[in-house]
């Protein structure tokens, strides 16, 4: 319990054993996670069921970045063996972006345990996503081992045009989507059909609650969400991916700082600052990216201060940063495409309107308001696999 009375939040981890298992007693497990499944005391998952004498843990799997986390973004991750514990590795982040048959072969359960940060476009949903489709090919059950969604319950951002389907948007959610990944795991399988996840709550988590509320130890679920502050920041600043401008990779404060060699930083941070987006203030900053975009070249922009974390708005912001961008030069501006012609930018925001919305001119408030329709049109969806209170 907390100096303000409430109840120690719990992750699901820690309930498995706590509370019973739901798996009988001899199952072979495999263990989806990274360095973010640990406990509040930072014990890993990995060695909790090493050390369990109900389950024998015989593989692990990994998502992007890896179990150990120290692959870089896009990076793709070999199998390999574990160091420490000698168990084969199957990395669903390379060859293969699901389980193969092989691989599930022997297994009587998955396990998963990862920290997810609460966007459309981070990766894990859809790593979740094709695990879920390869287990219920096999008839292997999936255990969802919850924690919560750092950003807490709100909504924000158009759902995913199902024609954008990608491995960053694998479903038609909002950017900013306010489900756990166990909530996720219960959706994805009642539309497609798949056999009911098995899910271990957080206990004494309330959606309103972001992480920095629950008392939890923050790990990093990957080596450029280093602290809160740029995981409250991402749903917005990682659409900057989607242009030639920086988003701050290869600096210290990745989506935190935002910029481009050709950007007044003072024009910059006054537009922003203009704007009066609740929570952030935006401060003028000159970076050198060491490596990623303009590595070693000095950029003009804005070191983004959050002053509100419940009252920011990470989408909105995203969407003033474009136009702002965008703006000051709209020559050296551009959007990035995949090798197969995709605009990045359409695949992110999941929807090819935000990009015409702001080439056409149209207010990023304006953009904004758009969204409404389908920010509440999922709020009502997401009631049917609702595990926690507002």
């Amino acid at each position: 319990m907390d100096e303000a009375g409430n109840l120690s939040v719990i992750p699901g981890v820690e309930r498995l054993e706590a509370e019973g298992w739901p798996l009988r007693r001899g199952a072979r497990v495999g263990l989806l996670t990274n360095p973010t499944g640990v406990d509040r005391q930072l014990r890993s998952t990995v060695e909790r069921l090493r050390a369990s004498d109900w389950v024998k843990l015989v593989a692990l799997f990994g998502p992007e970045h890896g179990v150990w986390g120290d692959r870089q973004a896009g990076e793709p991750v070999p199998h390999a063996t574990d160091p420490h514990t000698g168990l084969p590795v199957y990395s669903l982040y390379g060859e293969q972006r699901s389980p193969t048959p092989a691989m599930l072969e022997g297994l009587d359960a998955i396990i998963v345990d990862l920290q997810d940060v609460g966007a459309r476009f981070y990766t894990y949903p859809s790593t979740l996503f094709a695990l879920q489709a390869a287990a219920a090919q096999a008839g292997i059950p999936v255990v969802v081992l919850d924690r919560p969604n750092p950003l807490g319950g709100a909504i924000e951002g158009p759902r995913l045009d199902p024609s954008l389907r990608s491995f960053v948007g694998i479903f038609p959610l909002p950017i900013r989507h306010g489900l756990t990944l166990g909530e996720l795991a219960r959706l994805f399988a009642q539309q497609a059909g798949w056999p009911e996840p098995i899910i271990v709550p957080v206990a004494h988590w309330r959606r309103s609650q972001r992480f920095d509320q629950t008392g939890l130890p923050w790990v990093p679920p990957s080596p450029n969400l280093p602290t809160l502050t740029a995981t409250f920041l991402y749903p917005g600043t990682c659409l900057l991916e989607a242009t030639n401008c920086s988003e701050g990779r290869g600096t210290t404060l990745p989506f935190q700082l935002v910029g481009a060699p050709w950007i007044d930083p003072f024009v910059l941070a006054e537009t922003v600052n203009a704007a009066g987006l609740p929570g952030l203030r935006a401060r003028p900053a000159y970076f050198i990216p060491q490596w990623s975009k303009h590595a070693g070249t000095r950029c003009g922009g804005v070191q983004l201060h959050v002053l509100d974390p419940a009252a920011l708005q990470p989408v909105r912001l995203g969407i003033t940063l474009l136009a702002a961008l965008r703006a000051q030069n709209p020559d050296a501006f551009s959007w990035r495409q995949w090798e197969d012609g995709r605009v990045v930018i359409d695949l992110l925001a999941g929807t090819p309107q935000l990009r015409q919305a702001l080439e056409a001119g149209v207010p990023p408030d304006a953009i904004a308001a758009s969204w409404k329709e389908d920010e509440q049109a999922f709020a009502a969806e997401r009631a049917s696999v609702s595990l926690y209170p507002d």
